[in-house]
C-alpha cells in the first residue's frame, strides 16, 4: 500500500482493518453503514488522528463528492470487504469516478473475482469481465480460506486488486455504445451473437431487428466474428473492434452499466 495516498475504506466493522490502514496512509476515510458501531468505533480508532469516521450507506453517497472530500486534488485507493449480492454495484459506482482512483482493493467471493479477471470462453467469463476488464487491469493477489473468518463463511474469498485506466483498455470510439452491444451479446447466452444482437430489447438502442439480419452478418464478418459464435467467445478487443464498427450512432441512455444478470 502506498503510504503518501490517500485511503476510502467501505464497510468499518470493528475497524481492525482501518487501524491497519491509518499506519499505512496519510489520510484515512472510513464509511460504516451500522449505526450501532459507530460509537465503539470512535473509541477503537480514537489513536488515530489521521482517520475520519463517516455512518453511512456507500450505496446512496454521492462518491464524486466524497472522493473531492477524501482525496481532494489527487487520486488515492478504496479499500473494501463486501458482500456478493452489492459487488457489481460498488465496482460499477467507483469505476464511474474510475478518473478519480489509483486503485482499487476488494476482498470478495471468490467466484466474482474469477469472473472479474476470466478470459474468453470460459467458463465464468461475461459482461461483467468484459465490463470491469475495459475499464481497469484486474488481477486476483491472493485467496483468503473461510477459517481466518467468524464465523466462517460457506465460500472462499479473494482479494482482487484493480487499477483502473482513465480512458479505458483498449482503444474505442465510444464506450456506452460498447456496453451496449456487450449487454445485447451476453443477454441470451445460449444463442449465436447474431442472433442476440439482432433480439436485444429496443432499451438497448442498437438500431438492429430481424429485417437487418443479412447486414448485421456482414458486419460480423468484416470484424473477423463469426456470427455463429457466442458472445461468451468474443473478447474485450473483439467487442471494441465491433462496437467502431457499428453503423449507427447509439442515443444518448442514462442506464447504460453492464450487469451480471446474463441468462
Amino acid at each position: 500500500m502506498e503510504t503518501d495516498l490517500p485511503v476510502i475504506e467501505i464497510g468499518t466493522g470493528l475497524g481492525a482493518l482501518t487501524s491497519a490502514l491509518s499506519q499505512q496512509s496519510r489520510k484515512v476515510t472510513t464509511i460504516e453503514i451500522d449505526t450501532r458501531l459507530i460509537e465503539p468505533l470512535q473509541e477503537t480508532l480514537s489513536p488515530f488522528a489521521n482517520v475520519q469516521t463517516i455512518s453511512a450507506d456507500f450505496m446512496h453517497m454521492d462518491v464524486g463528492r466524497l472522493l473531492d472530500e477524501a482525496f481532494e486534488n489527487e487520486k488515492g485507493i478504496v479499500a473494501a470487504n463486501i458482500p456478493y449480492y452489492i459487488t457489481t454495484p460498488i465496482l460499477e459506482k467507483l469505476l464511474a469516478h474510475r478518473s478519480r482512483i489509483a486503485r482499487i482493493v476488494l476482498l470478495v467471493q471468490q467466484e466474482v473475482a474469477r469472473r472479474v479477471v476470466a478470459a474468453a470462453g470460459s467458463d465464468d467469463y461475461g459482461s461483467l469481465s468484459v465490463f470491469v476488464q475495459y475499464q481497469a487491469e484486474a488481477v486476483i493477489a491472493g485467496e483468503v480460506p473461510p477459517t481466518v473468518f467468524m464465523p466462517q463463511p460457506d465460500v472462499k474469498s479473494a482479494i482482487l486488486v484493480l487499477t483502473p485506466s482513465e480512458h479505458g483498455t483498449v482503444p474505442v470510439n465510444d464506450e456506452e455504445l460498447l456496453f451496449h452491444i456487450v449487454r445485447a451479446a451476453f443477454g441470451q447466452r445460449r444463442k449465436t451473437v447474431l442472433n442476440a444482437l439482432m433480439r436485444a430489447p429496443a432499451s438497448f438502442c442498437l438500431g438492429v431487428g430481424m429485417e437487418d439480419r443479412v447486414l448485421l452478418e456482414e458486419l460480423l464478418r468484416r470484424c473477423n466474428i463469426n456470427p455463429e459464435r457466442r458472445g461468451e467467445t468474443i473478447s474485450l478487443q473483439e467487442y471494441a473492434i465491433l462496437s467502431d464498427a457499428w453503423p449507427r450512432p447509439t442515443p444518448a441512455v442514462q442506464d447504460i452499466a453492464v450487469t451480471d444478470g446474463e441468462q
